[in-house]
């Protein structure tokens, strides 16, 4: 795979992403890898299908990424889906676009759809799902040698579904079932050096747990308290040949959010989120793909510096008469795993049942330590409301 090479108009960019789409899919060499550890330069953490971890969120990804505590929508079922039974409304449904390498191709980008329907006797009970969408653009392959070997779209997506409830008056549990296709090199003939790619297809897991409680001072005033812990795409390897399966990006993590509401027009929250991939740290020997995924997970533990491999995401989000809402985040990742740091900023409008969020991640970084989503919009369209309304269908069902 790693011989492949890009030609068209965009003859660099196009380059450029499929670089980074090799590198993100977990396929480079772990040769070289290991010798960059060897150099002493840092430890890996790497996994295929990592567009599982892109943030589809625009209300998240103006907040530096942080959402597992904060409040509800249908996004929850990105961040914890066992937010979703202390939603505000009985249905509601999601759509964001992200475009990705905006500065250096126009048309990779992640499409992401979310909803969620409330049921039983007092909405306790909530299902819901959702879709993933990665697109990467037309791509012409070559060989080492220039020759053609094909074009193609390669592409990724993920589906899930996902059932959640309130165990009591302040804390919820939910459980998503996942599945996930990655097709890669799409439209290649032939593999270079006798290879016998093939997609990859995973199934996983996400497991959640949360809870809130709101303490009223007054009829205008209040404080509220959020914790959120979820494992997310616990799950099988992912294999695009015959002689390898990797780690698809297992991950934990933990939020803490608080909310004070100060008066019947004002409310601010701020929001701490760390996160962990459950995944053994490539060492200079390279990882050990024979490795099950239990004992992938207890060796994440193991390995590596344990602090250096967390992530962490602090945002904030005030809202004005709950119409009007402006965001903003900080996003932290240890040089040696990774050096992810940016600022981001957004602003959320409400008008009845929609709800348009905006955000932004400002240039930061160049060549490679450049992020991919840097100088980059996000949008998302959130519609939620509390029940089905059947449109009168004669002049006497409108009067009544």
């Amino acid at each position: 795979m790693q011989n492949f090479k890009i030609y068209n108009n965009n003859r660099m960019a196009k380059q450029f992403a499929f670089i980074a789409l090799t590198l993100l899919a977990g396929i480079t060499t772990s040769e070289a890898l290991a010798q960059n550890n060897l150099n002493g330069t840092s430890n890996f953490v790497t996994t295929a299908v990592p567009f599982l971890r892109i943030s589809p969120d625009a209300r998240a990804g103006a907040m530096g990424d942080a959402s597992i505590a904060v409040s509800p929508d249908p996004n929850a079922q990105y961040w914890d889906i066992a937010k979703l039974p202390f939603a505000d409304k009985n249905y509601g449904f999601s759509m964001t676009y992200t475009p990705w390498l905006k500065d250096l191709v126009p048309d990779i980008f992640l499409a992401y759809l979310a909803g969620y329907a409330k049921f039983g006797e007092n909405g306790d009970k909530v299902i819901s799902a959702s879709m993933r969408y990665f697109s990467l653009g037309n791509i012409s392959y070559t060989d080492g040698l220039g020759n053609p070997i094909g074009t193609g779209m390669p592409r990724e997506y993920s589906f899930d579904a996902g059932y959640s409830q309130k165990l009591s008056e302040f804390f919820s549990a939910g459980l998503a079932l996942r599945y996930i296709h990655s097709a890669i090199a799409s439209g290649v003939s032939y593999v270079p050096n006798g290879g016998d790619y093939r997609p990859g297809n995973a199934f996983a897991a996400d497991l959640g747990f949360y809870y809130t409680k709101k303490h009223e001072i007054t009829d205008d005033k209040s404080r509220t308290f959020n914790f959120g812990a979820v494992a997310s795409n616990i799950g099988s390897k992912i294999s695009y040949n015959s002689t390898r399966k990797d780690f698809i990006p297992m991950n934990l993590g933990v939020g803490i959010a608080y909310t004070s509401q100060w008066d019947a027009y004002n409310k601010i929250t701020f929001a701490l989120d760390l996160n962990k991939l459950l995944v053994p740290v490539l060492n200079y020997a390279g990882s050990d793909t024979s490795v099950t995924v239990v004992n992938g997970i207890i060796s994440s533990f193991k390995t590596g510096d344990q602090i250096k491999e967390i992530d962490a995401s602090l945002g904030g989000e005030y809202w004005y008469q709950n119409t009007i809402a402006f965001r903003a985040g900080y996003f932290y990742e240890d040089k040696s795993n990774g050096d992810r740091q940016y600022i981001t900023c957004g602003l959320g409008v409400r008008y009845n049942i929609f709800l348009l969020n905006a955000s932004y991640l400002i240039p930061e970084g160049a060549g490679t330590n450049r992020n991919p989503l840097s100088n980059t919009l996000r949008f998302s369209l959130i519609f939620e409301f509390n029940k089905f309304e059947k449109a009168p269908s004669t002049p006497d069902d409108a009067k009544e």
